[in-house]
């Protein structure tokens, strides 16, 4: 069979098998399988299993359960609230502040958990009924908690970077290091748009009445609601980035430092943890499951000479290295749209790291690129996670209208970030190259 019908065949059957909704790990498993056999027969079975072998070796796998409890524990842990409450203090008499303190708390929850879901649904408890009954415009608000709480898979630690290293072979850490920058860009992005779009219609993000502003002794008292996040980003990335720990050793320490947040703050006990392990243990193995068939789904693509038929089709494609990049964008805007961040993943990567390598493409730099867009794809609709789980959240009053309009500037600004990203390639690059090329 000609390569061009294969792969139309080989992806074809892929989407028609999710929109039934069979799962994914199941799709790609079975279809790698049936592919693999029919293109070299019994042998194709040792070839897979060969490839799970080498998979389960990887000791940063071990870092994805760590992650994940330590994201849960924090979600419970009360450490948003006394950091919502420190924020209220500072920036409530400022305009649209409450919504730029929001943003911070999801760069710090971002920072701390690895994941988008933790930052969502605790700023949409605590902070979307505060804001709106402070008159803040719904689809401000909202935006503002959908798009910061899309930073949890760009800021590290990330477990969808951790995924990616597996996926494209490269450095973990050098992926962590690569997303500060980005991630920090994006928090600037974000909260300039707040500020300005509050400057130029103040009714959209009122300040607080002078009278119900802070003293200086309220807010330099509440700035103790710092100390537990910065500490936990501490042992964690200052560990990776200090050459002290592996990424999965720092993921370790990163969950002591959740329970130790947890039994500070009075909210550590045997039912929060039991209820954290199961997630994470249901979490888990889904993950694994689909990251095991991916790597045999990828495997099963290559062996039918994807190389050389991506290799001529790059060819077609106009604007050359630049083209083939918009291309690979487009595609995984189109997808974030359906698809989750996982299954878009392990979908394409079989097909756009042969591309990006043939271009040239630093791939620490290009899998920022592909986080970003898998963060667009949270926040956008019509199957965006981070929407249903602000809806799940959110007050009765706020539609599904509501959350699916409030994104669209917000996802324009992210857009504008990425752009901003590709034109300086060292807003990615220059933390990973003067940590890692000094050790």
């Amino acid at each position: 069979m000609p390569i061009e019908l294969a792969t139309l065949f080989f992806f074809g059957t892929l989407f028609i098998l999710i929109m039934l909704g069979t799962p994914l790990a199941f799709v790609l498993g079975g279809l790698s399988v049936i592919f693999l056999y029919f293109e070299m027969g019994e042998v194709s079975f040792y070839l897979i299993a060969s490839k799970m072998w080498e998979l389960m070796e990887s000791s940063a796998l071990v870092a994805v359960p760590l992650y994940v409890f330590m994201a849960l524990l924090l979600e419970r842990s009360g450490v948003a609230n006394d950091l919502f409450r420190m924020m209220h203090l500072w920036w409530g008499g400022v305009r649209g502040g409450l919504a730029i303190g929001t943003l911070a708390i999801c760069t710090i929850f971002a920072a701390m958990s690895g994941i988008s879901g933790a930052a969502v649904v605790t700023m949409g408890t605590i902070a979307l009924p505060q804001m709106l009954n402070r008159g803040y415009d719904k689809r401000l608000a909202l935006g503002a908690i959908n798009a910061g709480g899309g930073w949890g898979i760009l800021i590290p630690p990330s477990i969808l970077m951790v995924l990616y290293a597996l996926i494209a072979e490269v450095s973990v850490g050098k992926m962590f290091a690569a997303g500060v920058g980005p991630g920090l860009l994006l928090f600037v992005l974000v909260s300039g748009y707040v500020i300005i779009r509050c400057w130029i219609q103040p009714d959209l993000g009122p300040a607080l009445p002078v009278e119900e502003r802070a003293s200086w002794s309220e807010k330099f008292g509440s700035l103790k609601a710092v100390f537990l996040p910065v500490f936990i980003i501490f042992i964690v990335l200052g560990s990776i980035f200090g050459g002290f720990a592996t990424v999965t050793e720092a993921a370790a320490v990163g969950v002591f430092g959740a329970l130790a947040a947890s039994a500070i703050n009075q909210q550590l006990n045997f039912k929060i943890v039991s209820a954290a392990a199961l997630r994470t243990l249901r979490l888990t193995a889904m993950i694994m499951w689909i990251v095991f068939a991916a790597h045999a789904y990828s495997t099963a693509y290559t062996a039918m000479g994807a190389e050389q038929f991506i290799s001529n089709l790059t060819s077609e494609i106009p604007g050359g290295k630049w083209g083939a990049l918009l291309f690979m964008m487009v595609v995984l805007l189109v997808l974030g749209c359906v698809l989750d961040a996982v299954g878009i993943m392990l979908i394409t990567l079989p097909v756009f790291l042969p591309l990006m390598e043939l271009h040239g493409f630093n791939p620490i730099w290009f899998g920022i690129l592909f986080v970003i867009m898998m963060e667009i794809g949270y926040m956008t609709p019509p199957f965006g996670f981070n929407l249903f789980y602000l809806k799940s959240v959110a007050p009765k009053e706020v539609t599904m209208k509501d959350i699916y309009w409030s994104v669209v500037p917000y996802t324009l600004i992210e857009l504008i970030g990425l752009l901003i990203i590709v034109l300086v390639p060292g807003i990615a690059l220059w933390l990973p190259e003067l940590i890692f090329t000094t050790k």
